[in-house]
C-alpha cells in the first residue's frame, strides 16, 4: 500500500489520477489532495479517495470546503500554509499537477528523500529545471514523468545509454489548425483554438497546443529531465497520437513509446514504481489503426515552437521569460484583446528585450520566480502598448 498526495487534484491530470487510484484500492491510499479555487470539487475528490487532508489555494473558500467536508473526518485548510502542510504530510509519491508557476513552490517542497514525484507541472523544469533536477539528485527524489511524451521517452531511454542517443523526438498531434492555412489561422477564435482533436485539457494548455508553444515547453522540460543537449531534441507532427516519443540511437535503432492517447496510461506507469499496474484498457490494435502518419512542423504557420527552441538554446533566464510572456499573451488572446498570431508577436518582443539582459540560469525557485515576475510585468506593459495602437 503506497501513500499518495495529489497536487492539482481537481484538474484534468488529477481527475485521471483519481480514476487510476480507484481502480487499485488495495495498492494506494491517499494522504492529501490539493486544489485551487473549487472547494466543492476538492471536497468531492477528498471524500471519493478517502483522503486524510484537503487543502485549497483560495483562502476565501475555506468555509465552503469545511462545510462540504462536514462529517467526513477529513482535515482541511486553505492558503499557502495549508498547501505546504499537505505536501509535508507522509507519502510515498506526490503527483505534481498544479498548473502554472503556482505549482513551482509546492512541487519543489515535495522533494523529500525516498519520495517519487510524478511530475506534470511544466514550470518546475521550464523555469527552474537545473536547480530542480540538481536538488532532486542531491535529496534522492525519483522523478517520474507524467506527460505522455516525457513518460514515453523515459521508458524508451531505459533501453540504452544516454550517451548513445543521437536524437530524442517528441510527437505533436498538430492541434486544431494542423491543416489550416496561415490566413485562416490568423483569424481563428479562442473557441476554435480550444477544439483539440485528441486531448481534453485545461483552457491555457489547449491554446498552447494550438500554437505549438506547448511542444516547445516540452522540449525544454526534456532538456532538463533527461539531460539532453538542445540539438539532440526534436519534434514531429503525428496526428494519430499513438507514438508519443522516440529515441534514436547511434547504431540506427529507434525505440518508440506507443500507447492510446489517454492520460491514465502514463499516470499508471508513474504510480507503478517497479511493477506495471493492470489497467482496463483494450489492447492497442495497430492493424485496426491501419497507418501512422508523420509530418514535419511548419514553423512559418506555428512560429512559437521556434521561439521556444531559441529560448532553450539561449538558456539563462530566457525560458523563464518565454513562459511568463506566453502566460500573458494566451490570457490576452482568450480575452479577445489580441489575435492568434498576437501571441507570437508579444512573446517574441519580450524575448528580444530579455536577450540583452544578463540573467543567469536560476539556481533556486526564488530566483526563477523573480525573473518570471520581472518578465510578467514587462509583458503586461507591452500588451498595453499593443492594445492601445
Amino acid at each position: 500500500m503506497r501513500r499518495v498526495t495529489i497536487l492539482g487534484a481537481t484538474g484534468s491530470v488529477g481527475r485521471s489520477a483519481t480514476d487510476v487510484i480507484l481502480s487499485h484500492p488495495d495498492s494506494f491510499s491517499v494522504e492529501a489532495v490539493v486544489g485551487g479555487h473549487d472547494a466543492v470539487a476538492l471536497a468531492h475528490t477528498a471524500r471519493t479517495l478517502n483522503a486524510q487532508y484537503a487543502a485549497l489555494a483560495d483562502n476565501s473558500k475555506l468555509e465552503i470546503l469545511r462545510e462540504a467536508l462536514t462529517g467526513s473526518g477529513i482535515g482541511c485548510g486553505a492558503g499557502e500554509t495549508a498547501i505546504l502542510e499537505a505536501v509535508d504530510r507522509p507519502s510515498d509519491v506526490v503527483i505534481a499537477a498544479i498548473a502554472g508557476t503556482a505549482g513551482l513552490r509546492p512541487t519543489h517542497a515535495a522533494l523529500r528523500k525516498g519520495r517519487r514525484i510524478a511530475l506534470a507541472n511544466k514550470e518546475s523544469l521550464v523555469c527552474a529545471g537545473r536547480s530542480f533536477m540538481k536538488d532532486a539528485q542531491r535529496i534522492g527524489a525519483d522523478i517520474a514523468a507524467v506527460d505522455s511524451e516525457h513518460n514515453a521517452l523515459q521508458q524508451a531511454l531505459a533501453s540504452g545509454e544516454r550517451s548513445d542517443v543521437t536524437v530524442a523526438t517528441l510527437t505533436a498531434s498538430g492541434g486544431p489548425f494542423r491543416t489550416w492555412d496561415k490566413q485562416r489561422i490568423r483569424a481563428a477564435s479562442a473557441a476554435e483554438a480550444s477544439a483539440h482533436p485528441v486531448w481534453s485539457m485545461g483552457a491555457k494548455i489547449l491554446i498552447d497546443s494550438a500554437t505549438l508553444m506547448n511542444k516547445g515547453l516540452e522540449l525544454i522540460e526534456a532538456h532538463h529531465l533527461f539531460d539532453l543537449a538542445p540539438e539532440k531534441l526534436d519534434v514531429v507532427v503525428h496526428p494519430d497520437a499513438i507514438i508519443h516519443a522516440m529515441a534514436q540511437w547511434r547504431d540506427g535503432s529507434v525505440t518508440a513509446g506507443l500507447a492510446a492517447p489517454d492520460m491514465k496510461i502514463p499516470i499508471a506507469n508513474a504510480l507503478g514504481f517497479e511493477r506495471r499496474l493492470e489497467m482496463p484498457f483494450p489492447r492497442l490494435d495497430l492493424a485496426a489503426i491501419g497507418q501512422l502518419r508523420f509530418e514535419r512542423v511548419d514553423e512559418d504557420r506555428f512560429p512559437c515552437l521556434g521561439l521556444a527552441r531559441a529560448a532553450m538554446a539561449a538558456g539563462g533566464g530566457m525560458p523563464v521569460a518565454l513562459n511568463a510572456a506566453n502566460e500573458v499573451a494566451v490570457a490576452a488572446y482568450m480575452a479577445g484583446q489580441i489575435a492568434f498570431y498576437g501571441i507570437f508577436a508579444l512573446v517574441a518582443e519580450v524575448c528580444d528585450a530579455f536577450s540583452g539582459k544578463a540573467h543567469r540560469t536560476p539556481e533556486s525557485v526564488d530566483e526563477a520566480l523573480a525573473v518570471h515576475d520581472e518578465a510578467l510585468i514587462f509583458a503586461e506593459q507591452k500588451l498595453m502598448t499593443l492594445t492601445a495602437r
